[in-house]
């Protein structure tokens, strides 16, 4: 019996940043990533891993997209169950899409591949990239996401920090905030801020439920949550943005929070 798997297209959901976006999902097969974070709102990674495959087809998600309301959309974003740098045919599901929709591609990535020139030329075909950023100390990246054992912050901030050489589109810096950071790790963070100067950094609080298993409509927002979600606690907006003003004297970049 052929198993079905999900629409790779989902949304268009509502973005703070983006406006209308819709959702592509390249490895809806499973949720599959390089990371297992502890915020992470598909709730379960049920395959880590640092190895490229294709897992959903390029005409399967051609055939989704032009199933969905996708001319709604202000942007096209990849992202979904996982990592999308993990699929292997990236790339060229960036290009067609792009020569079907003409609408820009935006791709949230965590930056554990971007060491890989095959993956930062791929990427090259988007508009805007988005790469996580989390940790200011190797120990850090462990506890807050979890890395596949062959991912190390060094290889993170190498691959961004090449990205940003070689992209013409607008790159940023996602960093989630899950406790209050002191003064020498903020100066840490800054410096590596400096050192990749993206065109933005964002900074988040984890304040969506977890749910204790992956499910596919976790990818879109869309779920109804219930007390059995688990809920993180964090610091106050006031204290972020006490944050943000301290990163934003020392790199003189544009930070921006929620």
């Amino acid at each position: 019996m052929t198993k079905h798997f999900p629409s790779s297209i989902y949304g268009p959901v509502k973005s703070w940043r983006l406006g209308w976006s819709l959702g592509v999902d390249v490895l809806c097969v499973d949720s599959i990533c390089s990371f297992e974070c502890v915020y992470c709102q598909l709730g379960k990674i049920n395959r880590v891993t640092a190895e490229r495959e294709v897992f959903v087809s390029t005409e399967k998600v051609l055939t989704d997209l032009k199933k969905s309301d996708w001319q709604k959309a202000d942007v096209i974003t990849f992202s979904g169950s996982g990592e999308p740098t993990l699929a292997k045919n990236l790339g060229e599901i960036i290009e067609k899409i792009k020569e079907l929709t003409h609408k820009p591609v935006i791709v949230l990535t965590n930056s554990t591949l971007l060491h890989h020139p095959e993956v930062r030329k791929e990427l090259h075909h988007a508009d805007k990239i988005f790469c996580k950023l989390d940790a200011w100390s190797d120990e850090t990246l462990r506890r807050f996401d979890h890395p596949e054992p062959s991912v190390s912050l060094e290889k993170i901030i190498t691959g961004i920090h090449h990205l940003r050489h070689e992209f013409d589109g607008f790159l940023a810096i996602q960093t989630m905030i899950l406790r209050q950071p002191n003064d020498f790790e903020i100066e840490e963070l800054a410096e590596i801020f400096h050192l990749i100067k993206p065109d933005e950094v964002q900074l988040n609080l984890p304040t969506r439920p977890i749910p204790k298993k992956y499910f596919v409509e976790t990818r879109g927002n869309e779920v109804e949550f219930d007390e059995s979600f688990t809920q993180l606690k964090t610091i106050s907006k006031a204290e972020l943005e006490k944050i943000r003003a301290k990163l934003s004297n020392l790199t003189k970049l544009p930070i921006k929070t929620r």
